[in-house]
């Protein structure tokens, strides 16, 4: 059945959980100077918070697997959608509850052990969430519903740490992070709490528990190859899309890992002065998810193209706002509103289309990093903040073209993409390696290689599903 409109009912519940895994990534990195400081860690060894948390989601993606060629059939089309989003919070919540003896016997291992689980369930909430936000609602704006969803988890990444640093220390512009491990124990109770409410309100909600997922749009030519294929990995577009998301996790990851080493080292900034530019970085994947999510409104063609030049500002204006309660000096930061004008100018071009928006933010991203590389100063702080704007759809692009034909096989390739979020450790420690071995601001070049990929991934895979009778580009052009 074609969809004409967004189920937005439905698709408003579903977008709960997006907020969820932003507002603990983020919250981790409140976790890592805590952690240090409590258990006497090394700098290595407070980094098992992020490894800990990243790992889960490849781990649960292979269990996923298993249980699913256990049974003789996929887990998720076997429970239901709804039914596996509400088992994946009630997984994440029995990890919290760690954090309380962990907390008491002032036990690190139990900690991690805990986040780890809490990155099992999210791992299961993400196999399933990312395409079921494609199939509410016409395919032709799929990839603008994922990138709506997106903006949905940025929020939480902009106000998670906020609002966890100030549980823990009791302010959020404190930079004492001597707090007691106790104080950790209550905040991440209640966040166990709230995914057990959100999966009491996921299982009665009319979230569909066995959505139709629609093929894409085909022109006849090779459609029964599309849909007589058994495994996801016969498909080159998932196969292809698989490093496509290792890579672009990497990049997004290691980009801003990164850029506080680079500003204290080489730019000589210190620890409170960084904390507002990676700030920055983080809300810029929101400014251009909610630039790219305009479309999925289905607005008339003068309001949309009002909306999508005001929508980046608000999401701007947030960043602003947040740090303002935060106390941090807002002065430096007025001049970004120049460069949310190149996201702008970038996402009219694409025109909606998540092959020409891949290829055109890649490209994008290729320049920001070689900026950021090329210059010193605030120039390059710009700069290499900037690659959050190109980022910030890309996720949805790729898993829109990853999965398009996939048909029943659309939860297995999806367990497949979440597999390489493994992507931002790796891809981070190689930067690690390079910069130890040369200087950061070299460093970058891992990002550039990793945007390059994504450029050729956007012609190959434009190819790939044209020969599968399949094109993203004829859907939109109709599509308002």
């Amino acid at each position: 059945m074609n969809k004409s409109s967004t189920q937005w009912g439905q698709f408003i519940s579903l977008v709960t959980v997006f907020f969820f895994w932003g507002f603990v990534a983020a919250s981790n990195d409140i976790l890592i100077p805590v952690f240090k400081e409590a258990f006497d860690l090394s700098q290595g060894q407070s980094q098992l918070v992020a490894v800990a948390f990243y790992v889960a989601y490849t781990v649960g993606s292979v269990i996923y697997m298993i249980i699913s060629l256990a049974i003789g059939k996929d887990l998720v089309n076997k429970i239901g959608y709804k039914n596996a989003l509400v088992l994946g919070l009630v997984v994440s919540a029995l990890g919290t509850i760690l954090f309380y003896p962990a907390a008491n016997t002032g036990s690190f291992v139990l900690m991690l052990s805990g986040l780890f689980i809490v990155g099992l369930g999210f791992s299961l909430q993400q196999t399933v969430a990312n395409p079921l936000a494609i199939a509410l609602g016409p395919e032709k704006t799929g990839s603008q519903r994922l990138t709506l969803a997106g903006g949905i988890n940025n929020f939480g990444t902009t106000i998670g740490p906020l609002i966890v640093s100030f549980a823990i220390f009791g302010s959020a512009t404190n930079p004492d992070t001597t707090a007691s491990i106790e104080s950790v124990k209550i905040p991440y109770l209640c966040l166990g709490v709230a995914f057990l409410l959100v999966a009491i309100f996921l299982k009665f909600s009319k979230v569909p528990n066995k959505p139709e997922v629609e093929e894409a749009a085909t022109d006849g030519t090779n459609y029964e190859n599309v849909i007589s294929r058994k495994s996801a990995l016969h498909y080159p577009q998932l196969v292809l899309g698989m490093l496509a998301i290792f890579v672009y996790v990497g990049v997004e990851v290691s980009t801003a890992s990164n850029l506080p080493a680079y500003m204290e080292k080489d730019l000589g900034f210190s620890v409170k002065d960084v904390a507002p530019y990676i700030s920055l970085y983080w809300a810029s994947m929101m400014i251009g998810r909610w630039s790219g999510a305009v479309e999925a409104f289905n607005l008339s063609k003068s309001t949309e193209k009002f909306v999508k030049l005001i929508a980046p500002y608000l999401a701007f204006s947030v960043f602003l706002l947040v740090n303002f309660i935060a106390g941090h000096e807002l002065g430096a930061f007025y001049i970004y509103a120049a460069i949310i004008l190149v996201l702008i100018a970038a996402d009219y071009m694409s025109q909606g289309s998540p092959v020409r928006m891949l290829l055109i933010f890649s490209i994008l991203g290729i320049i920001a990093t070689a900026i950021g590389m090329a210059t010193t100063g605030m120039v390059s702080v710009y700069a290499f903040t900037s690659v959050g704007l190109f980022c910030s759809t890309l996720w949805p692009c790729i898993f829109t073209l990853a999965l398009a034909g996939l048909g029943k096989s659309t939860s297995q390739g999806s367990s497949f993409l979440v597999m390489m979020i493994m992507g931002g450790g790796i891809v981070s420690w190689l930067q690690g390696i390079i910069a130890d071995s040369t200087s950061i601001h070299y460093s970058y070049i891992v990002g550039i290689v990793c945007f390059a990929y994504l450029t050729f991934y956007a012609i190959r895979v434009k190819s790939i599903l044209k020969s599968q009778g399949i094109s993203y580009d004829s859907q939109v052009s109709g599509g308002h």
